[in-house]
């Protein structure tokens, strides 16, 4: 997908570029030339994009000489055969989640995730598909379960990992007991050697070789020398490959065997780009059980766990998870996940399994079965269980194992260092795990080390995060000697360095410990064949770098330490830089579809742009390498800039990365030396501005609503022409409402109800309805003694200061209504974007005030406050298409809504739509406004549109409704009106129609 974001242009950009030439060695800045010649914008030298691909997942960082985001193979062609002139090394790179190193280089760097990306053919009848490398893997799983298919390997980042990264690292995930890893699901490829050969490699017959051989070309010599080192080495390889079913480690020579039909293809599955490049990938893809349930087991601890393997295997499940204590009491230790760790059954180690079946009958049957059988084993303790046969419920079961590392790897102990990758996916044989963890456990605790368990028990592949202290030479000297030991221990059980994650550079000198020198020097000659000139992503698996080299988090990192108008705590420590720890590189804001985030790098596919991108950029301002500008960094500017503040990531992503945050503090800082933007009056300040307006409102709307006045008036506010300005009410509603300032009167309880500028002075019909509503609920609605703004705009262009009065001013006038007996019971309100500056900003830049945390405690959303004080809505037939606002998923959930929805009676839709684009004011900047527009459309505008007419649309979000109502002509309402309108339908009824006249005003 073509990148719809235009870089900056101006001065401070030439600027950038030119001291990124100063940086460029001379043959660097000849290659650049070239580059940019051939294949234009899509080459970048910045030091943005450099710092961004300089980190994967792992604990390695290395800057990059350049970045091709190519649009076609054809570029891919093209830009090797340039780097190829300039002797510069190439790395492809998918989704960049390798957590071994080999996703990072100092090479030219292809990205080919952003649009090397088609389903080429899909053959049903086959059982196969074609595809380009950066297909990610959600995405053709989901094309081929249109015809009762799917693509096995499925490792826990298969919602943005790419096949051509899981061909490189030779993939798995938990469904490898059912079909294999990527290696026994590729059946051919189309590669591309550095030098320029570009062929379909496969399995090969005898008299298939010989042809190649007498053809000749550069692909009959290698299949030449393939032939030669196979007849050399294949005795050898015989009685040193491990035979488990997870061995990833090192060159997959095994596959050049006779018996195996010398299939080129297969061997260079997991060769992580260091021999050639895939262009085209034809892969199996196997039946797809169409219901599936989930038994999980809890044992009283993860050695005995392993020990029922064996037993597990014979009852045909489709998975085997394991997952022990360490991972589940980090999550409680946060207070995450804990409806879904409700759900385990007691224990302090548990396993799942998976059983597919063609009906849910059988699937259960056989999950039954599987628990009858493991319930009367006569060896080892009897698990406890739960059956989870709900499709719902089995997502929030993986969810603990595909999130909860990541989710945990910050210590919330102050005196015990981070759990980290490097020793991360050793596998042996299955039914010696019980007896390897034991193992392993020693050896972690002899070098005082602490770690969690978890993996794919059904193949014997375990992952481990430890606590290796990188940041001082003796940790590393610690890390160093502990690798070696596991390595031999591996080794002792038949086992493989690597399960699932590759060598990279975290296992690649280990590997004559297992291999010995002979096939070490066979895999020599493998890259040799293959790659002469050590050009294609040197330093991994062969010629190797050094375990502890390139470290990014080694003991050359600079901790800083500085003032923050914002306060970053949370129970991993507190701290900007800390909070940016929080990123681990896992990926999950690359998704391309589900939950919230990150609707810029969903509308662009620019890494950039990405929650992790951005992440990246930050941390490295604070390195000051490559980004050495510090807070007036205009690379972290332009990156940020995308940001759509939608608060996704704080609750998306696995490690709670909060970016809108980190945007909001750092331009409080950028514009200390930079003058804000037209877009900060007019927008940011909308809350100063718009009460003075609604006195007038005929005049303000003249002036924004007339044609040509209004374009006039958008210009010099800095307003996206295509949009359309709202509308100022008659009346606002304070004005219309004056009876209800102060506390109220009469026995009904009373809640503050907190009229935002938006309700207050374009739509008091909404205050209007939740007045009355409330007054049906039993409270009494009452308003501040003063009119007040929460400042929710401000912290888009970095007013914290700004915004840091305004909330004091809310503080002061708030707190003394909120206290005493007769007080009101809780701060409601109705648009998210706002209310969650109570429960977020509030707390950040008021951190040691109890009034900050009492007020915080007491606010809510509308139906939230309904749904938790017993309310019964009446009834109302009607279907309703639901849009949340970002900030009401991410802080407040969608739990009240769907209770008051469901207690009405109406056929509701809850839409997955992700951030609707518009974003406050983001969707109103010309500089936004493709982006805003290709967000809305990835979802929710096609979704609103292909909805019946008589389908009522309801958001609650007033930006929401804008980008809706804009982008479809379609009217929409909020939960307030919702309600309103069933109440005043349950008073006329049964008058005939009244239902329908009463739906006329919401319908538009």
């Amino acid at each position: 997908m073509a990148s719809i974001y235009s870089p900056l242009t101006g001065p401070e950009h030439r600027a950038s570029v030119e001291s990124d030439a100063t940086r460029l060695s001379k043959p660097w800045h000849a290659l650049r030339q070239d580059l940019q010649q051939a294949l234009g914008d899509c080459v970048h030298f910045d030091r943005g994009h450099l710092a961004v691909y300089a980190s994967d997942a792992s604990n390695y960082r290395q800057v990059p000489i350049a970045v091709v985001v190519p649009r076609s193979l054809d570029e891919v062609n093209a830009g090797v055969a340039i780097c190829r002139r300039h002797k510069a090394p190439v790395l492809m790179r998918g989704a960049g989640t390798s957590m071994s190193g080999q996703a990072v280089n100092t090479a030219v760097v292809f990205d080919i995730s952003a649009q090397c990306a088609a389903i080429i053919d899909l053959d049903p009848r086959a059982g196969t598909a074609i595809v380009e490398p950066g297909v990610v893997c959600d995405q053709l799983r989901d094309a081929a379960e249109g015809y009762g298919l799917t693509f096995a390997p499925d490792p826990s980042t298969h919602s943005r990992c790419t096949i051509g990264g899981m061909i490189a690292n030779n993939s798995c995930g938990p469904h490898s007991v059912m079909a294999g890893k990527t290696l026994e699901n590729v059946e051919a490829l189309e590669v591309m050697t550095y030098d320029g050969a570009r062929f379909w490699v496969g399995p090969t017959s005898d008299a298939e070789l010989e042809r190649i051989i007498a053809v000749g070309g550069r692909r009959g010599e290698i299949y030449a020398s393939l032939k030669a080192l196979r007849d050399k080495y294949a005795d050898r390889i015989r009685a040193r490959f491990p035979t488990l079913k997870r061995r990833v480690s090192g060159y997959n020579l095994d596959q050049l065997l006779p018996e195996n039909g010398f299939n080129v293809a297969r061997a260079l599955v997991g060769t992580e780009g260091t021999c050639a490049l895939t262009l085209q990938a034809k892969v199996r893809l196997v039946k797809s059980p169409s219901e599936r349930v989930v038994l999980v087991l809890g044992f009283p601890d993860i050695y005995v766990a392993a020990d029922a393997v064996p037993e597990f295997l014979l009852c045909s499940p489709i998975a085997i998870e394991g997952l022990d204590r360490a991972i589940i009491r980090g999550l409680q230790a946060r207070k995450l996940a804990a409806a879904e760790i409700a759900m385990l059954p007691p224990g302090d180690a548990w396993v799942v399994l998976e059983f597919g079946a063609d009906t849910l009958h059988a699937a259960t049957a056989l999950a039954e079965h599987a628990h009858s059988v493991l319930s009367s084993r006569q060896c080892g303790p009897q698990p406890t269980s739960a059956l989870i046969t709900s499709r719902d419920d089995q997502k929030r079961i993986w969810s603990i194992r595909e999130n909860g590392a990541s989710s945990t790897q910050l210590s919330i102990d102050p005196n015990v260092v981070d759990p980290k990758v490097g020793w991360e996916d050793a596998a042996v044989d299955p039914a010696r795990l019980g007896d390897y963890l034991r193992g392993f456990q020693a050896l972690v605790d002899r070098y005082g080390y602490r770690t969690s368990l978890f993996g794919h028990f059904g193949d014997g592949c375990v992952h481990a995060r430890v606590t290796f202290d990188l940041r001082n030479a003796q940790g590393v000297l610690d890390y160093r000697n502990f690798a070696r030991e596991a390595a031999q221990l591996v080794v002792e059980y038949g086992g493989s360095l690597s399960g699932e994650h590759g060598d990279g550079q975290a296992r690649a000198e280990l590997l004559p410990i297992m291999f010995g020198d002979e096939i070490m020097e066979a895999m020599h000659v493998f890259k040799r064949i293959w790659d002469p000139d050590n050009r294609m992503n040197p330093g991994k698996i062969v010629n190797a770098n050094r375990l502890d080299d390139h470290l990014r988090l080694g003991p050359d990192y600079k901790v800083v330490n500085f003032s923050t108008r914002l306060k970053f705590r949370g129970a991993e420590g507190d701290g900007f830089q800390r909070a940016l720890e929080r990123c681990v590189g896992t990926g999950r804001c690359r998704s391309h579809k589900g939950g919230t985030m990150c609707p810029s790098f969903r509308a662009t596919h620019d890494e950039r742009f990405s929650t992790r991108g951005r992440s990246r950029l930050l941390w490295e301002m604070l390195q000051g390498d490559l980004i050495n500008e510090g807070w007036q960094s205009e690379n972290v500017k332009e990156a940020l800039d995308t940001c759509l503040a939608c608060k996704g990531c704080r609750s998306d992503c696995p490690t709670h990365t909060d970016m809108a945050s980190y945007k909001a503090e750092f331009l409080s800082h950028y514009f200390e030396k930079h003058r804000r933007p037209r877009q900060a009056l007019s927008m940011g300040r909308i809350g100063d501005w718009a009460p003075l307006a609604a006195r007038m409102p005929a005049v303000a709307n003249f002036m924004t609503q007339t044609p040509v006045l209004s374009a006039i008036a958008k210009r010099l506010a800095g307003v996206s022409a295509a949009r359309s300005l709202p509308k100022f009410a008659p009346k606002s509603y304070r004005r219309k409402a004056m009876g209800r300032i102060g506390i109220g009167n009469g026995s009904a309880p009373s809640v503050i109800l907190w009229v935002d500028t938006f309700c207050e002075n374009f739509h008091p019909e909404i205050a209007e309805a939740a007045a009355t509503v409330l007054g049906h609920a039993g409270f009494n609605a009452v308003l501040p003694a003063k009119a007040m703004c929460c400042g929710r705009p401000l912290y888009d262009f970095g007013y914290l200061d700004l915004a840091r009065e305004r909330l004091k001013t809310i503080l002061d006038t708030l707190s003394p209504m909120l206290e005493g007996e007769c007080a009101p019971v809780a701060l409601v309100g109705l648009e998210p974007g706002c209310m969650s500056v109570f429960k977020d900003e509030l707390l950040k830049l008021f951190p040691d005030d109890p009034r900050a945390k009492s007020l915080s405690d007491k606010t809510y959303l509308f139906a939230d406050f309904l749904a938790a004080n017993a309310y019964t809505p009446p009834k109302m037939d009607a279907e309703v298409i639901v849009h949340t606002h970002c900030h009401q998923k991410a802080l407040f959930g969608t739990a009240g809504d769907k209770a008051i929805l469901d207690a009405m009676g109406v056929t509701a839709t809850m839409l997955d739509s992700g951030c609707c684009g518009m974003a406050g004011s983001f969707g109103f900047d010309p500089k936004h406004a493709d982006i805003s527009s290709t967000v809305g459309e990835l979802v929710l505008l096609p979704a609103i549109r292909s909805s019946p007419q008589t389908t009522l649309v309801l958001s609650n979000g007033f930006s929401c409704r804008e980008q809706i109502q804009q982008g479809t002509g379609r009217r929409v309402v909020h939960f307030a009106e919702l309600l309103a309108i069933a109440h005043k339908a349950a008073r006329t009824a049964p008058v005939a129609d009244s239902h329908e006249k009463d739906l006329a005003p919401l319908l538009g």
